[in-house]
């Protein structure tokens, strides 16, 4: 049987043309130390500011005991790479994966079949077991025979041959034109769309990844399959954290729908979209049902994701909530100051002019141009004090932001929208009266966290997280029970927003109830040392990791001794 060449002997093939290492198999050569925990993200962390950026940042700079790496998936090697949060000390490394077949042109395109080692009846016996190990997923969430062809054509530990290369026999070509009719594609189509898998799957699992005792991916898709495989392949834990949900999201952008319709497991079969469109949303679906069961827990960061993600394959009994949080004493100033305005904007409520902000990126899913809808109506409707300040990314998306522009312009709101572009949010927190968020998908906003901390009130649409965080009653450890912080309405309906926020704003008894609630619901429900110790105690659970915290001399002493 032909072993395809190992990591070393990549090396010293290429260390004859130094200058033309492919940048993905440089960051092969680096020497990574064992850590902790590897957390894995998809664009995101480091290079990448707010969001799930946030989030992980705050997981590692307050879990300062805990040593970690970051696993970084990008499309290829121009992708960001400025490090825009400063890796704390106990980061010990960054380790970029592309996905780009470009950067992975010295392995996976250069085999052919030869490489195989195999005669044609092997080559046709292994593209049966190819087709048979997905439909054992797909009918019957079968995952070990799919793994066991992982372990022999793909991980560079353990492969004895490059099964990628299978793509390019005859024998393949057969079996895909009669194990894959449901594809309804032409056969050209059906290749070199199983190609585009396969080439995905390599950049994911053609690595050896390097050691922690957790890797912690926070989607499914590709980090979830990285760090399952890390997993398995060093015989340590998958932690997986789905700060929303990646198939959901996935599918809706490709097929244009609204973000904020659910998604199931059985909708790539009964959908009416086009092949290619129903072949990568099954792609995407069972992808995750491979990955779910290798995770020892999965976190999500409200109750009701878990009942959705159950529709796509998740296990509820391997389902904990643990949501995002805040540092609330990092907002006592502003709290002060938002008090202060509140006390005068009651007593002049007939003049005073309402300082509303929207904070997110200007592209469609945040739905910045419904808001300006918005506005319009209650300007019309007799609630002329009132201005919208902007902040946040422009650049993501020109169109839109041109868009918006336009739409300003055209019904007259110069005066009562201002767009900052990127600033430092917490700085301007006290400026603001009402938080208004028009999205169709979040998860559970930081912002809203933010503004709950320094005590301001929102109106946003009931998408992700955000009943749990502004809308249901709450209830205490000592059974006292917390109420709304605002309004919550549908995404996409302009009127309910602008009736909802004339609601806020028309009624100072209800806007200081509301105010007074989101600071307390931080209080209670949100304070970042209670989610953070949560996070601790996961990792030390599923990757069995002491808490040298609480250890006494002696303990220290055995625990030499033992590793001596």
């Amino acid at each position: 049987m032909y072993v395809f060449k190992t990591p070393k002997a990549r090396r010293a093939a290429l260390e004859q043309s130094p200058a033309v290492i492919p940048p993905a198999l440089a960051a092969g050569q680096v020497h990574y130390e064992d850590v902790d925990v590897a957390i894995v993200m998809e664009s995101t962390y480091p290079y990448l500011k707010g969001g799930v950026s946030a989030v992980v940042h705050d997981i590692v700079t307050h879990n300062p005991d805990l040593t970690y790496g970051i696993i970084h998936i990008t499309w290829d090697s121009a992708s960001p790479q400025d490090d825009l949060y400063g890796m704390p000390d106990n980061v010990a490394w960054v380790r970029p994966v592309y996905l780009s077949m470009q950067e992975h042109r010295h392995d996976f395109m250069a085999v052919s079949s030869k490489d195989l080692g195999m005669g044609p009846a092997e080559r046709a016996e292994l593209a049966d077991r190819l087709f048979d190990a997905l439909y054992a997923l797909s009918e019957r969430r079968e995952v070990e025979p799919l793994w066991q062809l992982i372990d022999e054509g793909f991980n560079p530990r353990t492969r004895t041959y490059p099964l990628w290369a299978l793509l390019g026999t005859r024998e393949f070509m057969e079996a895909l034109s009669v194990r894959m009719p449901q594809l309804d594609l032409s056969l050209a189509d059906s290749f070199w769309t199983l190609r585009n898998f396969l080439s995905l799957a390599f950049a994911i699992l053609g690595e050896t990844m390097p050691k922690a005792r957790v890797y912690h991916a926070h989607t499914t898709g590709y980090a979830s399959l990285l760090g399952a495989a890390a997993a398995r392949d060093h015989g340590t834990s998958f932690l997986l954290t789905e700060h929303n949900l990646y198939v959901r999201d996935t599918v809706n952008t490709l097929l244009d729908r609204n973000m904020a319709l659910s998604i199931t497991s059985e909708d790539y079969r009964t959908f009416d979209v086009t092949p290619e469109q129903r072949a990568w949303m099954a792609w995407w679906t069972e992808m995750g049902h491979f990955c779910y069961p290798s995770a020892s827990l999965i976190t999500y960061l409200y109750p009701t994701a878990i009942t959705e993600a159950a529709r796509l394959g998740t296990d509820i009994d391997k389902s904990v909530v643990v949501p995002n949080a805040m540092v609330i004493e990092e907002f006592e100033q502003k709290y002060r100051a938002r008090l202060a305005a509140q006390q005068h904007l009651v007593q002049n409520a007939a003049t005073h002019t309402w300082k509303l902000v929207y904070i997110a990126r200007v592209v469609p899913i945040k739905g910045l141009l419904d808001l300006l809808s918005s506005m319009d109506i209650l300007r019309r409707g007799g609630f002329p004090n009132l201005h919208l300040d902007v902040l946040g990314p422009t650049e993501h998306v020109p169109e839109y932001y041109e868009a918006c522009l336009a739409k300003i312009k055209s019904l007259g709101l110069e005066d009562h929208v201002t767009i900052h572009g990127t600033v430092n949010v917490r700085d301007m927190l006290d400026q603001f009266d009402l938080l208004v968020l028009p999205s169709y998908n979040e998860g559970q906003p930081i912002v809203v966290l933010e503004a709950m901390a320094a005590g301001i009130p929102t109106v946003g649409t009931d998408v992700g997280g955000m009943r749990q965080l502004i809308g249901e009653q709450l209830r205490t450890g000592d059974g006292r029970s917390v109420g709304a912080c605002g309004e919550l309405v549908n995404a996409g309906d302009v009127q309910q927003m602008a009736d909802s926020i004339r609601t806020v704003i028309g009624d100072t008894a209800l806007y200081g109830e509301y105010a007074d609630n989101a600071r307390i619901r931080v209080q209670e429900f949100f304070q970042m040392h209670e989610i953070m110790s949560s996070y601790n105690e996961i990792y030390r659970t599923v990757g069995d990791i002491t808490d040298m915290r609480n250890l006494t001399p002696a303990d220290l002493a055995d625990l030499s001794r033992a590793g001596s």
